[in-house]
């Protein structure tokens, strides 16, 4: 039986809090906050948390023979960014790692080819939403990301896929241009029009294959970047009201490629044995997936539920400061020599502790060294060393400094 075995999520520590873009740009006022990556973060460091927290409750000998990064705003086009998560989590090399970018719809396309594949599969799903000044895309994104490890786990498994149905059609209703940073979007009615006929016969397909009813759903999920259209197909669906999930609108905002797979998480934190989940997507078209789950998820327990990491953020950040961390606000460098530019051969040698943090501990005297040193600092004893990842071991900061002459968006 192939399904889901684990599961981690990642959603970032700072918020915006709508009110200061009303305030700002003097529009209504929308509720709650967004979740906003740092400066620094991108689609690629929001999967490798999200990575990290779903192998960490890994069941014991399963470990993914593929990898598979779905992301609407990859941060490399051309080189794969899968590859610097499957360096970050440091799987083994003789793996797959690939890229299923450029759409919303590539977050699905990943959940069902995990489901689909014959080894264990690691899929992970991130998102960078961005829009315009004062543009719903701006209000209700969101930023986060999602992983999911599947298996035949037997025993191991938490929920398995039942089935489902998909269905495709070409509508000119959100694109983004390549070089663009904001989508262009139709007007609202158009999209609710082609989007609900799409998921209802989406619904009526994958409750047919599966010979399960509307009844019988214990957890709705109906996510998609058209607000409007899943809530209509939502109220329309059947379900009982309290087996509509939270789609994380007010605390998070919406995700895009990764929401899917955040908001599932989410229900998975809390599901109960033998309960069906149904997992509804719009996005050039409308997918469902139907999922149970087993007994073994009322043991189960990830690194961090969803909630905790909501209630974990705090809304610090100031609307300028989002805007220029989106680089929608161009604001005046500082006077300094720019820093060296990367290149690829020391690239490569420093791969191992530069992505996933891969020290050396001295087998005479057990000091780790990072970067991996041949000698060691304390008692020099030579190429005595093993190599040791670090990302999940526990330190103290012995010292810090703030250097007041560098230049950091965040301050």
């Amino acid at each position: 039986m192939t399904g889901i075995v684990a599961y981690g999520a990642y959603v970032p520590y700072h918020r915006l809090d709508r009110r200061a873009i009303a305030e700002a740009l003097r529009t209504p006022a929308g509720k709650g906050a967004r979740a906003v990556a740092s400066y620094d973060e991108d689609t690629t460091s929001m999967g490798v948390e999200a990575a990290r927290a779903a192998l960490a409750t890994a069941p014991a000998g399963v470990s993914p023979k593929a990898l598979y990064f779905a992301t609407a705003d990859p941060a490399y086009l051309d080189k794969t960014n899968a590859t610097s998560i499957h360096a970050a989590v440091g799987l083994d090399p003789e793996l797959l790692a690939v890229d299923m970018a450029g759409a919303v719809r590539s977050g699905v396309g990943a959940l069902l080819a995990a489901f689909d594949a014959r080894q264990p599969v690691l899929a992970v799903l991130s998102d960078l939403r961005t829009g315009l000044a004062g543009g719903a895309d701006e209000r209700d994104g969101g930023d986060g990301a999602a992983a999911f490890l599947f298996a035949n786990g037997g025993a191991s498994v938490i929920a398995e896929y039942v089935g489902g149905a998909s269905v495709s059609a070409e509508f000119l209703e959100r694109w983004r241009l390549p070089g663009e940073q904001a989508s262009h979007q139709w007007e609202e009615r158009f999209g609710e029009h082609a989007y609900v006929p799409l998921a209802k016969r989406a619904l009526a397909s994958a409750f047919k294959s599966t010979n399960l009813t509307v009844e019988a759903v214990d957890h709705l999920i109906v996510t998609g970047v058209h607000p409007r259209a899943a809530r209509v197909i939502t109220a329309s669906s059947g379900v009982r009201p309290e087996a509509v999930a939270d789609d994380l609108s007010s605390s998070v905002g919406n995700t895009g490629t990764a929401h899917p797979g955040l908001v599932l998480a989410g229900v998975l934190d809390k599901a109960e044995p033998n309960q069906v989940i149904a997992l509804v997507v719009l996005a050039d078209g409308a997918s469902v997936l139907l999922l149970r789950t087993t007994d073994a998820i009322a043991s189960y327990r990830p690194q961090q539920t969803v909630s905790s990491l909501i209630a974990s953020g705090k809304p610090d950040v100031s609307y300028a400061s989002f805007l220029t961390w989106r680089n929608m606000l161009r604001r005046e460098p500082p006077r300094r020599p720019d820093p060296d530019r990367p290149a690829a051969p020391p690239s490569l040698r420093s791969e191992s502790w530069k992505f996933g943090f891969t020290g050396s501990r001295c087998q005479a005297c057990g000091t780790r060294h990072l970067p991996p040193q041949r000698v060691c600092v304390r008692c020099r004893a030579v190429d005595q060393m093993e190599l040791e990842r670090l990302a999940d071991v526990q330190a103290t900061i012995a010292t810090y400094t703030i250097d007041r002459l560098a230049f950091s968006p965040a301050h």
